[in-house]
């Protein structure tokens, strides 16, 4: 019996270039081919994503993945520059609820020098990344099983630069899981669809008991559908009690 020939991703080197100010190296487009042939085989058994059509698959899980982070990839960097941070150090980021790997993958793929880690309560999907990842060669990415308010208990407190929320919840609830684990001045990016008034003030309610500030809300459209698209940043402010002493 033959094997069934998998579609080949668009490489939309322009596409990149233009909305982006960046494009993919010839490995990392290898990378997302093999991640895109990775994500169909596994969605037989795992229902990862509804999205399997090359030209909708680059576009919804690829570009709109690394539109979140646009000001991190190269020629765009201002992170680490607005990070407390030593310049040297490791960023740090948190892919909560990444479901079948995103944004967080696409990520760890255009930003080698990035740690990322890939949290979801979902055994079977952690189960399946931790096939993904050595299958792509990705280094500088690890699963963590479990919930963010749990994770937020159990590790070091402000422990990532970076967090990532995709299609988890109401932004108040994405805030909630994302500042507590977030150091002074980190970032976290809520990845939405539509924004509403009534979804700002919640979140401005929700954020001032947990020591943030919405920076910025970038509203877009995606290249190849037109689909609306907002990306909220919320900043990690110091908290009194995060204030040396002396």
């Amino acid at each position: 019996m033959n094997e069934i020939e998998m579609p080949v991703l668009p490489e939309m080197n322009e596409l990149w270039q233009q909305t982006l100010n960046w494009q993919p190296n010839e490995s990392q487009q290898q990378q997302f081919q093999r991640l895109y042939e990775l994500i169909v085989e596994g969605n037989r058994s795992l229902n990862l994503t509804r999205i399997t059509e090359p030209v909708e698959f680059w576009e919804k899980h690829l570009w709109d993945s690394l539109r979140g982070i646009s000001r991190l990839l190269p020629a765009n960097q201002n992170l680490a520059e607005n990070n407390d941070s030593p310049a040297e150090s490791v960023l740090k980021a948190i892919d909560i609820g990444t479901g079948g790997g995103f944004p967080g993958l696409p990520i760890a793929i255009a930003l080698p020098d990035l740690s990322v880690t890939l949290l979801d309560s979902t055994r079977k999907k952690i189960t399946f990344l931790d096939t993904v990842l050595p299958s792509l060669g990705i280094t500088n990415a690890v699963t963590l099983l479990g919930r963010a308010d749990e994770i937020a208990r159990q590790l070091p407190q402000q422990a990532y630069d970076l967090a990532l929320l995709r299609a988890v919840g109401a932004a108040s609830v994405c805030a909630k899981c994302a500042l507590p684990l977030l150091k002074n001045n980190g970032l976290a990016v809520l990845y939405r669809g539509n924004w509403t008034a009534e979804e700002e003030t919640d979140l401005q309610s929700a954020i001032e008991r947990l020591g943030g500030t919405v920076e910025s809300v970038e509203s877009f459209t995606t290249p190849t559908s037109q689909g609306a698209r907002h990306c909220v940043y919320l900043r990690k402010t110091v908290q009194q009690f995060d204030r040396p002493i002396l």
